[in-house]
């Protein structure tokens, strides 16, 4: 139908590409369908006419009732015409118009003729036609006519109205239940496109039913599928049969022999489709593995770019769970990084990242050098992403590494490229000890030419982390200093609060510091010059006494002990007066989340977006909480508060979360409630906590909500006494317990007789997790071989099945609740292969 995009002057390189439908109105294109109206049809005129209304319809243009109903009406008058192409054009228009029931009598008539007629053509249109325009009553009264067409000798006909069993199973799925004796049947069909639509259209039949479809598989595989469609489709569903029978033993796992016989198919669609399928099974042994690989190794050298495509991409699936298979081809995927082809050339790199030796490393850079310049910044992302990786897996190999980001960092590139370098550049300085000291470099060398704000603030904040922690931290003070120079105000803001955490950590450089804050006063920027006062006043380079270190380092490095929105909102709420504000006025309860700004768990943040590891935490804010709470002074210092657990569901009238503080002798529940009700006011709000079974833990208080308004949270506490020093486990149960009272929607006013009421909540546990600090060691066997006996614990914990060795080892870190050293929790290829950790 629509012509595609061409050149009007294929001289002029320049000129830009049009359509042959630009500019077309559609009520001069309405004007036009009057053409459908007179004595003698011009065929090719309503062709066009007809082809100018579907361009119309699938740009999005809406049509009135009206417009539709004329539209509609005057197409049917076409049927009068013997032209077999405008025929064609006249189904394709009454299936796009979607008439309405009563319009759709009108053609019925029409439709069944064509269905009987002896063109073929115009049975299997009239077949698809009737189907998406009928309803189950007209449906009824045409069934015999279409289990007729399913068996049909002609398999336009038959494809047509198996087709059309596939969209009907939706609506009216008990009668086309009723046609399986006919699709089974077609199923036997010699043509390709028949024997592919019945298989489709029988296994949706029976998706239901676990048995059936396995019936259906086990008879399939022993006869003879002769459509390659059909036997890719074969393959698919004998995969799921397959996951669904839980067998991940090679010696019980059903059909893995058909799927190895496939692999020497003469389709080459069917030989992949095998191939894949044989990867993709739970519990894959090398061995069941290697046919498998042998087919793709064989397709990386295809002159065709799609097989070339397909192996490598399913290759590069295969290499991140059992990279050691994938080794013999690497050769041939070493070709393939000067591929025509970008996206192949890029799967092929990340693949050898994966698959590589530490012996091979620095043969792979040099090939990566020259390939990174002719990619595009999406690809380059995946292959840093690799690289990283890479880096984690042999971090003897951190300087070739990362001298190869520094190179690429400096290059031209977009934002979301830059970033992504500059986060792998980090987790490797956080992950490898030896490279701190060359990346903090990589990343100041950047800093001079950086062009990204957002960029260059984040490595300054990072640098005031990592820098003073260095052997030497005095030569990064150049290229800190020269940012408040050369850049714009918001990085020299930045960097006048780096140079500061300088100042606060290396006693040596602070004099040195002080004469760099006070030119910094000069600044022609109010904070800027603000920032400076105030750092000078904080190290007492003007002069005034500092209390402590301490104190320094607690406003410097330290979090603010309030909610930054409690803070915002007082800030906006003051009146400016002769008494200053006043911080301690701001509210210190910490706001849960309100409902509706609840978003979906994302990926984990790493890089730049992740929490700096410095002493930056929420057990300080925490700390603040409860000791301007006179019920819980006597606990003690906090050990340890867990992330938010939820105990309600996204969308239930009442949201409830639970953070677990960890005292010496005490556990606290802190409860986060939200009233989502807006015509309700909830009073003594508590939380009712079955510990039965937690038999070490005795309840000691509650402390309820008075009053809970709409969407305005609350903290209620539940505080537990438990032995000395001892991590003790258990499971509590809890119900949420208040007095819900009626609030006039047009007044606020709130009805004095309240009714009590409780909801449900989810379970919350303690678990030794809970207990545990998550503490980096430089060189863990020192400390553990200067441990003794008494700080050694035995137990034993069940971690459940698990997919691969890397999904054990995440479970133990998370299960442990401890900080893996020394990079154990990467799990290397060789590792992969032997199953040890």
């Amino acid at each position: 139908m629509a012509q595609p995009l061409v050149k009007k002057d294929d001289d002029r390189d320049d000129e830009a590409e049009y359509s042959p439908f630009l500019g077309i109105e559609k009520g001069a294109v309405l004007q036009e369908a009057r053409v459908f109206n007179d004595p003698q049809l011009d065929p090719r005129r309503c062709s066009q006419v007809i082809t100018k209304l579907l361009y119309l319809l699938n740009q999005g243009e809406s049509f009135t009732k009206v417009e539709a109903t004329e539209v509609f009406f005057a197409v049917t008058k076409l049927f009068q015409s013997r032209d077999i192409g405008l025929r064609r054009m006249v189904y394709l228009m009454i299936k796009e118009l979607s008439p309405s029931a009563d319009e759709v009598i009108i053609v019925t008539s029409s439709l069944m003729k064509d269905m009987n007629s002896k063109t073929d053509m115009y049975r299997a249109n009239a077949i698809r036609v009737l189907c998406r325009i009928t309803d189950g009553t007209l449906l009824t009264q045409i069934e015999r006519y279409l289990k007729q067409a399913i068996v049909d000798k002609n398999p336009v006909v038959a494809s047509a109205a198996l087709v059309s069993g596939i969209h009907l199973l939706q609506t009216n799925p008990e009668i086309v239940k009723r046609w399986s004796n006919e699709v089974q049947e077609a199923v036997q069909s010699r043509a390709a496109l028949v024997q592919f639509h019945a298989l489709a259209l029988l296994h949706q039949i029976r998706q239901n039913d676990r048995l059936a479809v396995s019936k259906l598989v086990t008879s399939l595989t022993r006869g003879t599928v002769r459509s390659p469609l059909a036997q890719c489709l074969l393959i698919r569903y004998t995969s799921q049969v397959i996951r669904e029978s839980g067998s991940t033993q090679t010696g019980d796992r059903p059909f893995y022999d058909f799927l190895e016989g496939c692999l020497r198919h003469k389709a080459e669609m069917v030989i992949f489709e095998a191939a894949r399928a044989i990867t993709e099974l739970n519990g894959v042994t090398s061995r069941e593995l290697t046919p498998a690989i042998t087919v793709l190794q064989l397709f990386l050298s295809s002159s065709k770019p799609v097989l070339r495509f397909a192996a490598v991409r399913t290759l590069n699936k295969v290499a991140m769970t059992h990279p050691m298979a994938v080794t013999n081809c690497n050769i041939d995927m070493e070709s393939l990084i000067s591929d025509q082809n970008r996206s192949i050339a890029t799967l092929a790199i990340t693949t050898l990242l994966k698959t590589g030796n530490e012996s091979s490393v620095d043969r792979l850079m040099k090939q990566i050098t020259n390939f990174m310049s002719d990619i595009a910044d999406e690809f380059k992302i995946v292959v840093v992403e690799a690289i990283r990786s890479l880096c984690l897996k042999f971090p003897l190999k951190y300087r070739s590494l990362m001298n190869f980001l520094s190179n690429i960092l400096r290059e031209e590139g977009g934002f979301e490229y830059k970033k992504a370098i500059v986060d792998s550049i980090v987790i490797l300085i956080r992950d490898i000890p030896d490279a701190k000291e060359s990346g903090l470099l990589h990343l100041c060398e950047f800093i001079e030419d950086c062009e990204f704000t957002y960029l260059s603030t984040q490595i300054l904040h990072f640098l005031g982390i990592e820098g003073p922690k260095t052997s030497d931290p005095s030569k990064y003070i150049r290229y800190i200093y020269n940012r408040v120079h050369l850049e714009n105000a918001t990085v020299r803001a930045s960097a006048v609060s780096t140079l500061a955490k300088f100042g606060a950590l290396v006693d040596s450089l602070k004099p040195r510091i002080f004469v760099l804050l006070r030119r910094c006063l000069f600044d022609s920027d109010d904070e800027v010059r603000d920032r400076a006062t105030l750092y000078i006043n904080t190290l007492g380079g003007d002069g005034s006494v500092v209390e402590t270190d301490k104190d320094v380092k607690d406003f410097l490095f330290g979090s603010l002990d309030l909610p930054l929105v409690n803070l915002e909102t007082s800030l906006k709420t003051y009146e400016p007066s002769e008494e200053p504000f006043d911080i301690n006025s701001v509210p210190k309860e910490i706001k849960s989340q309100p409902l509706a700004e609840k978003k979906a768990p994302g990926k984990k943040p790493t890089g730049l977006g992740a929490p700096p590891a410095a002493p930056i935490s929420t057990v300080d804010a925490y700390e603040k909480l409860f000791s301007s709470i006179p019920e819980f002074a006597n606990f003690g210092k906090l050990f340890k508060s867990s992330a938010p657990v939820e105990l309600t569901e996204a969308e239930t009238e009442y949201s409830v979360n639970a953070v677990k503080h960890i005292f010496d002798s005490n556990v606290v529940f802190q409860y986060n409630c939200t009233n989502t009700i807006p015509d309700q006011l909830l009073e003594n709000v508590t939380v009712i906590v079955d510990s039965s079974e937690a038999e070490e833990f005795a309840e000691v208080l509650s402390k309820p909500i008075r009053s809970l308004p709409y969407d305005t949270p609350g903290q209620t506490f539940v505080a537990f006494e438990k032995p000395e020093g001892v991590p003790a486990v258990g499971k509590f149960s809890n119900m949420l317990k208040f007095i819900v009272k009626e609030v006039d929607p047009t007044t606020g006013e709130t009805e004095d007789d309240g009714v009590e009421d409780e909801y449900q909540l989810e379970d919350l546990e303690v678990v030794a997790a809970d207990y545990m600090l998550k503490v980096g060691v430089s060189n863990f066997r020192n400390a553990w071989e200067s441990m003794g006996d008494d700080f050694e614990r035995v137990d034993e914990y069940g971690l459940g099945p698990r997919e691969s060795l890397a999904e054990a080892v995440s479970a133990v870190i998370n299960l442990l609740g401890m900080q893996p050293c020394e990079g154990t929790k990467n799990v290397t290829s060789d590792q992969l292969m032997r199953g040890t950790w």
